[in-house]
């Protein structure tokens, strides 16, 4: 375990927030997709977040970045409530297998996202954005609105600088005047989003939309054994 601060608290989504927390006085090597178990200094409570930032962001800023959901209240989760600028967390970990095989690091990759489960894809495509790869790769990512893409900016940047193709999907309420694509993820969807049937395939989500997903690529083509999940 090792304690570090709170460096800041951003905004990400009407529901989420962004941790980042100040580890360059401390050790701590991860793989992109792991995760860590957090808690207030002391207090036996902790819980489970995925490492949003990518192994060499951290090794460069020294700032770890975890993406937490927030009470209706709009307070970060109780055990979490008294986290800002200072605070001191303790951190368990990393713990967890998801992420890309270094096989696979040559073939291109999809990544399906369903609200927070964003956050470990977004620590696996930077790592492998650094690599700078040529192989095509996409990202398809569902949210109940339109204001719940957390790092929606930061991933339409990537697309227009030719890095990545984005397939946004709002599931529920939307303006009148959204561009992008309503519903849940269909096949039709991960058809025209999928680079390759030798694609790795990485799905974070709810259990629903993980399954539901499996089955959709399983209908393409692509074999389970290219299909690597993380539910919550």
């Amino acid at each position: 375990m090792i304690t570090v601060p709170v460096r800041q608290v951003t905004l990400a989504t009407p529901r989420t927030r962004i941790l980042h927390l100040d580890v360059r006085a401390a050790e701590f090597a991860f793989t992109a997709g792991q995760a860590v178990m957090l808690g207030l200094r002391g207090s036996p409570l902790r819980k489970p977040y995925s490492i949003a930032s990518a192994p060499w962001e951290v090794e460069t800023s020294g700032v770890m970045q975890l993406l937490v959901q927030v009470e209706d209240n709009g307070g970060l989760d109780p055990h979490l409530e008294r986290a800002a600028p200072g605070t001191p967390l303790d951190i368990d970990g990393p713990f967890g297998s998801f992420g890309l095989p270094a096989a696979a690091m040559d073939r291109p990759p999809l990544f399906v996202a369903g609200g927070t489960g964003i956050a470990p894809l977004r620590s696996m495509l930077m790592q492998h954005l650094a690599r700078a790869v040529t192989q095509p790769i996409a990202v398809v990512y569902s949210a109940r609105a339109v204001d719940e893409f957390a790092f929606r900016a930061e991933l339409a940047a990537l697309e227009s600088a030719g890095r990545i193709a984005t397939y946004f999907t709002v599931t529920r309420e939307e303006p009148a005047d959204w561009p992008g694509r309503r519903g849940r993820i269909s096949l039709e969807m991960l058809q025209e989003a999928l680079p390759s049937s030798e694609s790795v395939c990485l799905v974070c989500g709810p259990p629903q939309l993980v399954e539901d997903t499996r089955a959709l690529l399983a209908q393409l083509g692509v074999g389970a054994s290219q299909v690597l999940v993380e539910q919550y």
